[in-house]
């Protein structure tokens, strides 16, 4: 092998190596700054209906006081019945101010109450163990109602790699013009977690219209935070 053919050689050896460390230590420089919020996915399979949900709560800079919060479920019958289509859409932008409280506007859209711009204040509280979100809105309509929605999360670790899941999340619609009930849910959750997989047993209580029309779904749920 010539002198050449050496120092060529020796140069792409040492281009490799400098490839390398680059690939590994992309994922540290990745990875600095404040954890980015997951958008938690949720599959509820019930006796009667099916269940999808999305969360997504988004900052728009890492420092900024103005965030995005959207928490979509939608739900249908096994026979696909479009009668029986259920949809809840609230896209909400908060203005943070201090101790959790912020400020929120937006819209929300569902299949009982329609569309409506809407207007409000959140409150958050979160530490290892509990998520606690609170969100008082009026619509800015003429339907005139008030929306009051809640999730909160138990998480307490049962070992290094699994923690308990329970989850309590409910959204109560009132009209104040006629003071009836428009639209309410109540959502039960007990299960597992392991680190970004959550499973076990759900219950959906759904309520309809101003004569409270129920209508149960009880299950298993699988989720995902996909980061």
């Amino acid at each position: 092998m010539n002198l050449l053919t050496k120092v060529n050689l020796r140069a792409i050896l040492l281009a490799f190596a400098l490839m390398g460390c680059g690939w590994l230590s992309y994922p540290a420089f990745a990875q600095e700054g404040p954890p980015k919020p997951p958008t938690p996915v949720e599959w509820m399979f019930g006796h009667e209906r099916a269940f999808f949900q999305m969360v997504v709560n988004k900052k728009f800079t890492p420092d900024s006081r103005f965030g995005l919060l959207s928490v979509s479920t939608f739900s249908a019958k096994y026979t696909n019945e479009a009668m029986d289509l259920d949809m809840v859409a609230p896209v909400l932008l908060n203005y943070s101010l201090k101790k959790g409280f912020a400020l929120v506007g937006g819209s929300t859209v569902n299949n009982e109450v329609g569309f409506s711009p809407v207007a409000g204040a959140q409150h958050t509280f979160a530490n290892k163990d509990w998520l606690a979100v609170s969100i008082l809105t009026f619509f800015l309509n003429n339907s005139q109602n008030a929306e009051l929605f809640g999730i909160y999360e138990y998480k307490p670790a049962l070992s290094p790699s699994t923690e308990l899941y329970t989850r309590l999340q409910f959204m109560y619609v009132h009209g104040l013009a006629d003071g009836s009930h428009a639209r309410s849910f109540l959502q039960l959750r007990a299960g597992l977690k392991r680190q970004a997989f959550s499973f076990g047993l759900g219950a959906n209580l759904d309520r309809y219209g101003p004569s409270m029309h129920f209508k149960p779904n009880y299950g298993l749920f699988v989720g995902w935070l996909f980061l």
